[in-house]
Order: structure tokens, then sequence, then C-alpha cells
């Protein structure tokens, strides 16, 4: 009898695992989750809530042995909130549309440094530590979002699964030192520190930013988009810099 209800346990949880429904409901679950963790925490730099989350979804993955395939089968539906919810973020955009305009020249400019920092910044270090083309390939997109970043990768001969994890360490990085380190270089000024979040940092780092104000929030937005769009245009022209 207890022989026929493990059988019949194992099977249901086979059933369960193939199902798209449970690693949705466990994605939300781990974000729920951390987010409590990180109101506990005040909202402190170093309690990422992406990355406590995306710790739970390893540990459970790694006890289920489910693989990432059968978890992104599940996964993929909040994947796809991805582009609206940074479509979503014109609408801080707009709401500080005067102050953006005042800055447009401080914004091109920090834009340009920011994004050309990354990527030579990135290349050099994976270079200089004996990294191969597809390492750099990899690499030379990790400041932008994930969408973007991963087509980039491919196109330049890079691996997207691989770029996928740098830009979420990037991220989350750029989460945890932003407040420490705006405060060390004495910069208040929100519109600063969230271009700052958003060009280095993409969605993570534009996410901390709207822990700082709206302000900030909204420049990390528009930092965000404006990297994405001219690391695309730009990191193709720079493949013979780069060595690829």
């Amino acid at each position: 009898m207890i022989d026929n209800l493990l059988a019949h346990e194992a099977d249901l949880w086979v059933y369960l695992a193939s199902s798209p429904l449970l690693w949705l409901t466990l994605t939300l679950i781990a974000y729920v989750l951390a987010d409590r963790i990180s109101i506990a925490a005040n909202r402190h730099p170093a309690v990422n809530l992406v990355a406590i989350a995306a710790a739970l979804i390893i540990v459970a993955l790694k006890l289920t042995g489910a693989s990432y395939e059968t978890y992104f089968a599940g996964a993929q539906f909040i994947h796809f909130l991805l582009g609206p919810a940074t479509v979503a973020l014109a609408i801080p955009l707009y709401r500080h549309w005067a102050q953006v305009r005042a800055c447009a020249l401080p914004i091109l400019a920090s834009l340009a440094v920011g994004a050309l920092v990354a990527i030579f910044s990135a290349a050099l270090l994976a270079r200089l530590m004996g990294g191969d083309n597809l390492l750099i390939a990899s690499l030379a997109p990790k400041s932008v979002t994930s969408p973007i970043a991963m087509s980039l990768s491919e196109h330049m001969g890079g691996a997207p699964f691989l770029t996928t994890c740098l830009v979420i360490i990037t991220g989350v990085l750029g989460a945890l030192i932003l407040t420490p380190l705006m405060r060390l270089l004495r910069i208040r000024d929100s519109a600063a520190i969230g271009m700052a979040a958003g060009v280095a940092s993409h969605g993570i780092g534009t996410a901390r930013a709207f822990h700082v104000d709206s302000v900030a929030g909204a420049f990390g937005g528009i930092g965000m988009g404006l990297n994405g769009a001219f690391t695309s245009v730009i990191l193709p022209l720079l493949r013979p810099l780069l060595g690829l």
C-alpha cells in the first residue's frame, strides 16, 4: 500500500513538474518572499530582491532536478512582461519631461561615455585575463537590458545564455553599489543617480533608482532605454576595435 502511495505521489510530481503553471507559481512565490525579506531589511542595497529570488529558484531547480527548459516553459509568461514593463517606464519620463528636456546635453554626454566605458572596460578586462572571442562577445553588451543584450551577443558571435547571466550579475551588482557609491562620491542629484543606474545596470539598477525617488527612477528609465538603443547601433561598429 505504501509502495502504491509513493508511486502515485511520484506520478503526481512528474505531472506537476511538467506543468508550466507550477514554475510560474514558484517564480511568483520566490519574488514575493524576496520582496518581504527586502522590506524587512528596510530596502537595504545589500538585500537585493532579484538576487534573493534567483537564489530561491536555483535551489528549487537543484532540489527537484528540473531542467532550465522545463522551468522556462512556465517562466516565459513573466519574461514576456519585460517588454511592456520597459515601455511603461515612459510614464515617469512623461511626468518629469520638463526636467529631462533641460538636461538633454548632460544626458547625451553621460550616455556616450557610460556606454563606451561599459563596452571597452569589459572587453579589455576579459582580454587581459585570457578570455576568448566568445567570452568577449558575450560580455560586451552586459550593461543593456536582456532582450537587446542577447540579440547583440548572438550577432557578435557570443553565447546569448551566457550574456543573460552576465546581464543579471551586472544589474544586481549595480543595484548593490549604487547608493553607497553615490554617497562616497557625494553625489545627491537624483537625475545623475538615476541616469548612472540606468546606463550601467539597466532594469535592475533602474528598479533600485526608484527606491531613491521618482526622479531618479525616471532618469534610470531614460538611461536604460537610450543605452539599449545606442549600444545596439554602436557595438557592431566597434567589432574591429574589440578584436572580434
